[in-house]
């Protein structure tokens, strides 16, 4: 169940920063595009997590009150190693300057792809960081 939920909030979070980064910041800056995308992905990675992935049924204020912010400080974790491989590949290594694709308004550029290898990293972590941290108390399907 967590690949299938990784995957959807992966497609989320994805399409979002692509959203984003085409539109509101015109392949400008992936940073900013990356923040956003990441808080779409988080609102939805948090409640199919909790359901669908470690069973965890309870909304009572005391369950919520130690799940939100642990998941909360985990996905930040993860948040900060892809954004900082995303500094490195925009403001260091300025791979945004070669396009590859350009399908209508949408541009492929080192970002984008940088953006998916990242991806893998992340879900990972958050793999790692949910199943040991955030919903221990519960078994994984």
């Amino acid at each position: 169940m967590y690949i299938v939920f990784g995957i959807l909030t992966t497609v989320v979070n994805y399409s979002a920063f692509l959203l984003w980064y085409n539109t509101l910041f015109r392949g400008k800056d992936g940073l900013y595009a990356n923040i956003i995308a990441f808080i779409e992905a988080v609102l939805f990675a948090f409640v199919v997590n909790k359901l669908f992935v470690f069973e965890s049924k309870s909304w009572s204020f005391m369950v919520l009150k130690k799940e939100i912010p642990s998941f909360l400080a985990t996905r930040i974790g993860s948040f900060i190693v892809e954004e900082f491989g995303l500094f490195i590949v925009e403001k260091i290594l300025r791979l945004n300057r070669f396009e590859v694709l350009r399908i209508w308004d949408t541009v492929i550029d080192g970002i984008v792809i940088a953006k998916l290898a990242l991806v893998i990293v992340v879900v990972l972590l958050n793999y790692v960081f949910c199943k040991f941290f955030v919903f221990k108390s519960t078994t994984i399907k």
